[in-house]
C-alpha cells in the first residue's frame, strides 16, 4: 500500500506541475529493497545490525501500520508507537501495546495530546445526514481522503450504507477517484489477514471479500467521474490536503455551488488549503487560487516536439550522405593499400583486425537499450503471471470470461475509440512513435467565492488524548521520548509521564541528537540444578513463577580446545568465567511475606463468578455479589478491596478471588 501512497503522490503532483523531485522508478528501486514482515514475526537484523532483532505489532492505524518493539541481546528493549489506535474498527483491530510488558524506552507522539474526539456512532450519524442532505438538495458531496489507508474504512463503511435499500442512497452515485483506485482496491481484497477478526471471519466463512464492491465506481480520471449516471454524486477522491490531485480539481469546479457539499477527514499541516477552510471558512468568501493543470499539445507545438523527440531518438540520420561518403572512401583506400606485393590477386584476410588506434570511420548499426528484468520469486517459486497462459480469440482481442469482466465496476474504454478520447493512447508518426501524449502545463489563477458547505468529521484513526495518557499509565516505561506534536501537546504528555508514571521524559526538538544511554546492564546468571530443585512454582496466566533465594558466585569454566589444534595451542586452554547462584542453607533463606501476582480486571472477575453461578452486576464501578451483599471494587493500581458480611459466600468469592492470583 506504501508503494500506492507515492505513485499517487508522484502523479497528483506532476499533473499540476514540473515535479522532479523523484521519479515512479525511484519509488520502484526504494520499495524493491524493503522486506515484508508479518505481525509478531520477529527478525534478527544482519551486518551492522547483527545482534538486535525487530519485531512488528499492529498499530490499528491503517492496514499495515506498525508497532516496533526492538530488542538488543544482553541491552534493554525499545518499543516505538506513533499514530497507534487502540479502538476496533470495521475493517481494523485495535492496537496491542497492551502485551508489551513495561519497556525501557518508549518513543511516542503528541499529536493527539490534546484532541478529544467524538464517539464513533456520532461520527458516522454525522457523515450520514451530511451525505443524505446534500444529494437530496441535488448537490454533489467532495469527501477529501487519502490514497490507501484511512479510505478503505470510508469506502467500506459507504458500500454497506449504499446497500441498505432504506437509506434511499441507490439513486446516487458512489465513486472513488485515484490514479491508483483500481489497484488499491484489488491489494486490499488480498490482504484481508491484515485486517479485523471480524472481517477474516466473515471471509472464511462465507468466502464473501469485503472489498468486493458493489456500488463504489473506480475511476481514474475526471472524465470517469462526469462519465458517471446525471445526478448527485459522492465522490471519494485523493489528496486530503486540497493541494493537490482530483481533490483540488473537483473544488475548485463544486465549491461555488451552495448545494455541493465538502467534507475533510483529517487535520493537515498548517498552511494548506483544507487547513484554511477548516479555520476561516465562511460562506461566500473568496480564495485565490493557481489552477495548474496539463492540456495535450497541438498544432505547431505538438510539430516542433516531435521534431524534437525525433532528433533525440535518431541522432545518427542528420547527416546521412557525410557518413556514406566518408565510409566508402575509407573501403577503397584499404582495399588499394593492399594490392602492393608480388601478386596481383587480393587476399582478404578472413578475420581482419583492426586496432583501435586510428579512429574508424565506419558506421555504426543503432542499438536497442536492453534492461534485464529482476525475476520475483517467493517460497514456491517464481511468481507466475497469468497474462502469458490466456488464450487470445481469432479477432486478437483477449478471451476474458463473463464473470470476470468488469467486476470492479471500472470504466472501460471502447474498442475504436478514437485517439483523442484515450488519456494514454500512442501518437504514431512517420518515424517517432511516442508512449504518452505530449502536454504542456497551463497555470491560471483563480478566485473561488467557496458557497458550498464545508465540514471536518474526523477518521484519522487515532487515540485521543485521554486514551493516550491511560495506555502510558498502563505500559509504565522508565524512559520516554516525545515527538511529533505541539509545544503544549509536547508538554502535556512529558508532565503526565513525569507525575503518574515515574518515568525519564525527554522532548527533542526537530533535528536535535539526544543521548538516551543508560548504564543498566543485563547479565546472564546461571542456576545451579540443586537450586533449580528447590524452586516451587506458581502458576499465573501462560506462565509460572517462584521465589528464587541465592547466593551469587563466580565459577570457573574451562573451554576445551578443539581436536585439530597444535600441541603449543593445546596447552593454552582458555578459562571463562560465569556468574552462578548457588544454594544457601536452610537456615539462611530469608523469610518473605506472600505476593499476589496477575492485574485482576473485575469484568473478567464477573464471568468467573457467572461460570460458578454467582449473580453479580455493576454499579458505579463496584462489582456487587450476592444480591447486594458483597463489593468488589478496585482501590489502587492493582488493588481490589472485598467488603461485606462474613457468610458462605463470601469465602468462597474469596477463594475464586485468590485464584485469579500466582501466589508465591
Amino acid at each position: 500500500m506504501g508503494q500506492m501512497f507515492m505513485y499517487d503522490l508522484y502523479m497528483s503532483h506532476f499533473n499540476m506541475g514540473d515535479f522532479d523531485l523523484f521519479s515512479l522508478d525511484d519509488v520502484d528501486t526504494a520499495f524493491e529493497k524493503i522486506t515484508q514482515l508479518k505481525y509478531n514475526q520477529t527478525v534478527s537484523l544482519k551486518g551492522k545490525g547483527y545482534g538486535i532483532s525487530i519485531t512488528p505489532l499492529n498499530a490499528g492505524h491503517m492496514i499495515g501500520g506498525t508497532i516496533w518493539k526492538i530488542v538488543k541481546v544482553g541491552e534493554e528493549d525499545i518499543v516505538y508507537a506513533t499514530d497507534f489506535n487502540h479502538k476496533k474498527e470495521r475493517h481494523l483491530s485495535g492496537c496491542e501495546l497492551d502485551r508489551l510488558q513495561r519497556p525501557s524506552l518508549l518513543i511516542t507522539d503528541a499529536y493527539n495530546a490534546q484532541y478529544q474526539q467524538a464517539r464513533r456512532r456520532a461520527r458516522d450519524e454525522k457523515l450520514m445526514t451530511n451525505i443524505l442532505q446534500t444529494v437530496r438538495n441535488n448537490g454533489n458531496v467532495l469527501i477529501a481522503v487519502d490514497t490507501a489507508g484511512r479510505v478503505l474504512e470510508l469506502a467500506h463503511m459507504l458500500d454497506q450504507l449504499w446497500k441498505n435499500k432504506d437509506s434511499g442512497l441507490m439513486a446516487y452515485s458512489l465513486a472513488l477517484l485515484n490514479n491508483v483506485s483500481y489497484n488499491v482496491i484489488e491489494f486490499a481484497k488480498s490482504q484481508i489477514e491484515w485486517m479485523s477478526d471480524k472481517l477474516t471471519k466473515a471471509f472464511e466463512g462465507a468466502r464473501n471479500n469485503p472489498f468486493q464492491f458493489k456500488h463504489i465506481q473506480l475511476c481514474h480520471s475526471l472524465a470517469d467521474v462526469y462519465n458517471l449516471p446525471a445526478g448527485p454524486k459522492v465522490v471519494l477522491a485523493s489528496t486530503p490536503d486540497l493541494e493537490s490531485g482530483f481533490t483540488r480539481d473537483l473544488f475548485v469546479q463544486w465549491a461555488s455551488n451552495a448545494n455541493n457539499s465538502i467534507i475533510l477527514t483529517t487535520r493537515t499541516s498548517p498552511g494548506t488549503l483544507a487547513m484554511e477552510l477548516v479555520e476561516n471558512c465562511a460562506p461566500g468568501k473568496q480564495i485565490e487560487l493557481d489552477v495548474r493543470r496539463r492540456v495535450d499539445l497541438e498544432g505547431a507545438e505538438l510539430e516542433e516536439y516531435l521534431r524534437t523527440q525525433g532528433e533525440k531518438l535518431n541522432p545518427l540520420i542528420v547527416k546521412p550522405d557525410v557518413e556514406e561518403e566518408s565510409s566508402s572512401e575509407s573501403e577503397d583506400d584499404i582495399e588499394m593499400s593492399v594490392i602492393t606485393g608480388k601478386h596481383d590477386i587480393v587476399v582478404r584476410p578472413e578475420g581482419r583486425h583492426h586496432s583501435g588506434f586510428f579512429k574508424s570511420n565506419k558506421r555504426h548499426h543503432v542499438m536497442f537499450p536492453y534492461h534485464e528484468e529482476k525475476v520475483k520469486c517467493d517460497e514456491y517459486g517464481e511468481i507466475i503471471n497469468l497474462d502469458d497462459y490466456r488464450i487470445a480469440d481469432a479477432t486478437g482481442y483477449e478471451f476474458v470470461p463473463m464473470e470476470e469482466q468488469n467486476k470492479e465496476n471500472v470504466k472501460k474504454e471502447e474498442p475504436g475509440m478514437g485517439a483523442d478520447q484515450q488519456a494514454n493512447g500512442a501518437i504514431v508518426d512517420n518515424d517517432v512513435q511516442l508512449l504518452e501524449k505530449p502536454t504542456k502545463l497551463i497555470n491560471q489563477r483563480k478566485t473561488i467565492e467557496v458557497n458550498a458547505q464545508v465540514q471536518r468529521i474526523d477518521f484519522e484513526g487515532r487515540s485521543d488524548g485521554e486514551s493516550m495518557l491511560k495506555i502510558l499509565s498502563q505500559l509504565r516505561p522508565r524512559r520516554v521520548i516525545v515527538i511529533h506534536g505541539t509545544a503544549e501537546g509536547t508538554q502535556v504528555v512529558a508532565r503526565h509521564c513525569e507525575q503518574n508514571v515515574g518515568a525519564r521524559v525527554f522532548t527533542p526538538q526537530k533535528g536535535e541528537i539526544i543521548d538516551v544511554t543508560t548504564e543498566i546492564h543485563i547479565y546472564q546468571v546461571r542456576l545451579t540444578e540443586g537450586l533449580v530443585s528447590q524452586l516451587q512454582f506458581q502458576k499465573g496466566k501462560d506462565a509460572e513463577v517462584a521465589w528464587v533465594d541465592g547466593r551469587l558466585g563466580m565459577r570457573v569454566k574451562a573451554i576445551e580446545a578443539p581436536m585439530d589444534v597444535t600441541v603449543e595451542q593445546d596447552a593454552s586452554v582458555q578459562e571463562g568465567k560465569t556468574l552462578t547462584l548457588e544454594t544457601l542453607a536452610d537456615d539462611e533463606i530469608p523469610i518473605h511475606n506472600s505476593v499476589l501476582i496477575n492485574e485482576l480486571k473485575l469484568s473478567d472477575f464477573k464471568q468467573t463468578l457467572m461460570r460458578n453461578n454467582i449473580n453479580s452486576e455493576f454499579s458505579g464501578g463496584v462489582l456487587w455479589c450476592s444480591n447486594g451483599t458483597l463489593a468488589l471494587r478496585r482501590v489502587d493500581a492493582g488493588k481490589v478491596a472485598m467488603e461485606g458480611c462474613l457468610s458462605e459466600e463470601y469465602y468462597k468469592i474469596r477463594e475464586l478471588l485468590y485464584e485469579q492470583y500466582a501466589i508465591v
